[in-house]
């Protein structure tokens, strides 16, 4: 069976052209000495089978990058028998730069020329066979996302030659010196000598180091050609490639050009990138779509538009729905306010989820069980998982959103408009890009940060991944937003949310500040990216995204959270001497004697001493089980609030369960934001942990657990102490300005308080 490579620039479509290939026969493993996932697949579509191996996606063969040390490694040292090189046909010239250095090896190469529905669609054409006839190599126009062109590129492959020789479009001045080094490898034995002869002119770090081969530059080479030779790849890519495309109006821009005119704005851009933001959490979140109940309020004297209980529709005593079920069916879309996407979606969920616990209450106690057992049942094992299960809408909704914003390409531009701003602070944009996927999960997001050539940048990536909130912190944040908007008359639960987004992303930028001016310091690498053309998702990839994601967290609901709602169940409804307490004194059961002992901790934060012994303890206990799963916090609030208020009718949201929590307990809306970002910045959940113990260097993996800690804490403390005396604002500030005085006099070399990375003291 033949072996092709997969070999491309990041963004030109090589992730869909490997699915389209491979299918379900894909697996990833890792590169051999290296953490960079390796995908291997086999395509089975044509006359045989061939295996398909997918590289990391590379601008060059130069060893700037994990990445481009793997690609290139593979090609000279295993052989494949046909390099396939995805070309993003939008961007034929910066994509041709590797293909040129392809070809100067001597492995059999074909092009893959991808979004040619792109280029078509905007009145552009390329001459396929006039650029065929340029390179010297096959080339055939596919587009991987509509699966066009797949099978005669296939067909094609298979029938490249075994042996190739390869050839360079560099000449002129850089001939002699090429010549003479192609010979050296020659009768050194070396496959792929011209590759070898080019690499060695350019002063390449891998190709310097063979024995001999400084002394060989020396001797050929006139300085620094590394500029050179870049510049002359370019002049032939321009000159005698380039030729073969042909550009609607004489060279007018495309559409994505004139977009990002606006997009990319060196002024405009960030805004509009957080009005977009701000867009998908009112999509998400919003109760009031388009604030049309308040502005209605607003022109009618302050009455709003009614609800169906305005209207006379009762609510059912115990399942806390509608009696007619087409009118509960009808408030999942209104209910004296239009509804968003998201709360749709959640409200259509939970009016399931109501009816089935419902159900099984009704079913548990006519069964006539013990009283413990219908307590575990309704209030430790359905309660929880429900509560967790009734934010899945809203989760996958968030999700689709920034995956669209992804697959479009603008996710791309987001990184483009950071870099300015994260360089000045020791990070290139290319770090954004793990960060943005925290939202999603931190998981994938720690992962991603294996593109990072830098250790410190890795490292303190990693450590602020968690600060940009995935799907399981949300419920923590809408079921507090919730309980504060009932409780404290403040304004719509996605405008809290938002600003709880913006405050987390705000605190992982301060982080990285301090971290790469003091511990984590370096030089930031270059960051390249080719920013791709706008295009519509395809829905497939789309849905296939969020089915994983929803397998990924039922999964867990139903055995992480399962555990741990039973567990925590137990824990509040008997005593040390393992007799059963339900609801009448709960403040005799263990969890609140544990709860007790850890209570005072939180007390700088808001939810401790301060709070009392009776339930002020519940808050510490909810922060110390999302530990495990960030889900676990409103499980707890679930289980918990049937304790408090015995009879106590919840919601599947949790807000109802929130403002319980909060109201019992006399918590001010400054500990509850407190309690938020605590649980946003903190350590994130033990397989996030797991992610980050695997990813980091060695030795960083300690002062992380350590770092997260300190940072909510501080995080949470500032938030509550300026909250409720504005006046503390001076004494932080004092703090920050003296800290950084610190920083600079470090930095300057007139004080030493702590080391570099890797440095000892």
């Amino acid at each position: 069976m033949k072996t092709f490579a997969l070999a491309g620039n990041p963004n030109c479509g090589k992730t869909t052209l490997f699915n389209a290939l491979t299918g379900s026969t894909a697996h990833v493993g890792n590169w051999p000495g290296v953490t960079v996932d390796k995908r291997q697949g086999v395509y089975k579509g044509g006359r045989e089978k061939a295996a398909i191996v997918d590289l990391p996606g590379i601008y060059s063969l130069s060893p700037y990058t994990p990445e481009e040390v793997i690609s290139r490694s593979y090609i000279l040292g295993e052989k494949p028998d046909g390099i396939i090189n995805i070309v993003d046909a939008t961007n034929l010239e910066r994509n041709l730069y590797l293909t040129t250095q392809l070809l100067e090896t001597d492995v059999p190469v074909i092009i893959a020329l991808n979004m040619m529905d792109e280029v078509e669609k905007s009145g552009d054409s390329i001459d396929v066979r006039a650029l065929e006839r340029a390179i010297g190599v096959p080339v055939v126009a596919i587009s991987a996302l509509r699966k066009k062109g797949i099978k005669e590129l296939m067909d094609r492959a298979l029938a490249l030659p075994a042996a190739r020789t390869g050839s360079t479009v560099l000449g002129g001045r850089l001939s002699p010196a090429i010549e003479r080094a192609r010979q050296y490898y020659a009768s050194e034995g070396e496959s792929s000598p011209l590759f070898h002869a080019v690499k060695l002119i350019e002063g390449d770090e891998m190709e310097l180091a063979r024995p001999g081969a400084d002394k060989l530059c020396s001797e050929i080479s006139d300085g620094d050609m590394m500029a050179a030779v870049a510049d002359e790849r370019y002049r032939y890519i321009s000159a005698h490639f380039s030729t073969a495309k042909r550009k609607k109006g004489g060279g007018e821009l495309t559409k994505s050009d004139r977009a990002d005119r606006v997009l990319t704005h060196k002024i405009w851009g960030l805004p509009i990138f957080a009005l977009i933001l701000f867009a998908v959490f009112h999509l998400t979140f919003a109760e009031d779509l388009f604030y049309i109940n308040a502005i209605y309020s607003a022109s009618n004297g302050g009455a709003g538009l009614p609800t169906f209980e305005d209207l006379g529709f009762a609510v059912s005593e115990g399942s806390g729905l509608y009696e007619n079920f087409g009118i509960a069916l009808a408030a999942c879309f209104y209910d004296g306010a239009a509804f968003s996407p998201g709360v749709i979606l959640t409200n259509l969920l939970n009016l399931v989820l109501g009816y089935i616990s419902y159900g099984i209450g009704l079913g548990v106690e006519s069964a006539g069980a013990a009283e413990w057992a219908v307590s575990l049942v309704n209030d430790g094992i359905v309660g929880g998982i429900t509560a967790v299960l009734g934010f899945l809408p809203q989760i996958l909704t968030l999700f689709l959103f920034f995956s669209v914003l992804e697959d479009t390409g603008y996710m791309a531009r987001v990184a483009f408009i950071l870099d300015r701003i994260f360089r000045r602070f020791g990070l290139s944009g290319r770090a954004f890009m793990p960060m943005i996927m925290g939202f999603g999960c931190s998981l994938p997001a720690m992962i991603n940060t294996r593109t990072l050539s830098d250790d410190n940048e890795r490292t303190a990536t990693i450590r602020v991944i968690p600060f940009f909130s995935c799907g399981a912190k949300l419920p923590i944040l809408t079921a507090i937003a919730g309980g504060m908007c009932n409780l404290f008359g403040l304004p719509s639960v996605e405008l809290i949310t938002y600003s709880m987004y913006a405050l987390g992303m705000v605190t992982a930028v301060i982080a990285v500040i301090v971290m790469r001016a003091t511990t984590m310091r370096g030089d930031v690498p270059p960051f390249i990216m080719e920013l791709p053309a706008y295009h519509i998702p395809g829905f497939k990839n789309l849905m296939l995204h969020l089915w994983d994601k929803t397998k990924h967290f039922v999964k867990k609901a139903f055995t992480i959270i399962f555990v741990s709602t039973v567990l925590i169940w137990f824990l509040q409804s008997f005593r040390w001497n393992w007799t059963y307490i339900g609801a009448d004194d709960m403040g005799q059961s263990i969890l609140a004697s544990v709860g007790q002992l850890i209570q005072p901790v939180f007390t700088p934060l808001g939810f401790g001493s301060q709070l009392g012994i009776e339930y002020g303890w519940v808050f510490a206990v909810a922060a110390i089980t999302g530990l495990i799963a960030k889900e676990n916090v409103i499980a707890t609030f679930s289980v918990l609030a049937a304790m408090i208020a015995p009879g106590f009718e919840g919601t599947e949201d949790g807000v109802a369960e929130a403002a319980l929590m909060i109201s019992s307990t006399g918590m001010t809306p400054a500990a509850c934001i407190a309690f938020i970002m605590f649980n946003m910045t903190t350590i994130p959940c033990f397989a996030a942990v797991a992610t980050a113990k695997a990813e980091l260097p060695a030795g960083k993996f300690r002062g992380t657990l350590v770092f997260w800690l300190v940072t909510s804490y501080i995080v949470g403390t500032a938030i509550y102490t300026v909250g409720n005396w504005w006046w503390t604002v001076f004494i932080w500030l004092a703090v920050a300005v003296a800290a950084a005085a610190v920083v600079v006099l470090h930095n300057t070399g007139r004080i030493k308080p702590f080391k570099r990375a890797g440095e000892r003291k």
